[in-house]
């Protein structure tokens, strides 16, 4: 069975809405966005959900634990990230592939997911109800559709400043193969949701480490979140077009990163901020 996505109209914008799961083929899985997650596919590939309860033993988040999001708990009235602040309860929709990523992550990479966290409360307790900052769109968007890459050759990140797709992910394909250009992480938990439907062209919002390790990368942001120097403003993230990585989307063919459409030239007038590291 194919996996087929529909949208929502909300406020006027289109929400993705996942595949149910039985429509989702288990080889969906072995795309290059989940290498991270591969010690859990048996939770994304059996033919039933998990119970919120035995996902929140299998995981063992430390310092937290998932709580079933429903009436009895939201009656605290708590803002999401500030219950996960003071309460350690992560709110989980059951049967819900979006909560269940994001539930991955959370194992995965929690001193990043923590960081988040706290970046967000700091910023809730100073903004009047309701309203949000430049940073807390930031964090948002990197804690959806976050992606960290190591870089080891200045050059590529020289095509990458300039959007020269071609440079950074054709000619540059070579260099994808041999490390000298990686995804260190894939953190953002919508991005591997619309990865059900493998057909899809998405695109990560990019933080860029200089250096050769994948986890001395992931430290180096998680660091640099938790101590404010990072994301504090959505410009800061990069847009890499995740379909044009070297064997990350089927359909790869001659004309395929001419398709302006998705590989987008660059904004007059748009920088990006240097690497970490």
């Amino acid at each position: 069975m194919i996996a087929v996505a529909t949208a929502a109209d909300i406020g006027g914008r289109r929400r993705f809405i996942a595949p149910p799961r039985e429509a989702v083929d288990a080889a969906c899985f072995a795309q290059p966005i989940y290498a991270g997650l591969s010690d859990v596919h048996d939770l994304l590939m059996a033919p039933s959900w998990p119970t919120i309860a035995s996902l929140d033993a299998r995981l063992a988040l430390p310092d937290a634990h998932l709580a079933e999001q429903d009436e009895t708990l939201l009656a605290d009235g708590l803002h999401y990230e500030t219950r996960i602040a003071e309460r350690g309860q992560i709110a989980t929709r059951a049967d819900n592939w979006h909560d269940l990523f994001n539930a991955l992550i959370w194992a995965r990479y929690p001193h990043i997911k923590r960081a988040l966290n706290r970046q967000q409360c700091r910023h809730i307790a100073a903004m009047a109800p309701g309203q949000r900052n430049r940073a807390q769109a930031a964090l948002t968007q990197f804690d959806e559709s976050g992606v960290i890459v190591r870089v080891r050759e200045p050059a590529l990140l020289r095509a990458w400043d300039q959007h020269d797709w071609s440079a950074l992910l054709v000619n540059g394909a070579g260099q994808w193969r041999r490390g000298d250009i990686a995804v260190a992480a894939v953190i953002g938990h919508a991005l591997l949701e619309q990865a059900l439907v493998p057909e899809r062209l998405l695109v990560g919002k990019c933080v860029v480490v200089q250096g050769d390790d994948d986890a001395t990368a992931i430290a180096a942001v998680a660091q640099a979140i938790a101590d404010g120097v990072l994301l504090n403003d959505p410009l800061e993230l990069r847009p890499l077009p995740l379909a044009g990585i070297p064997g990350w989307h089927a359909r790869q063919d001659a004309g395929f990163h001419a398709r302006a459409d998705y590989f987008r030239p660059l904004r007059e007038g748009r920088a990006y901020p240097a690497a970490l590291g």
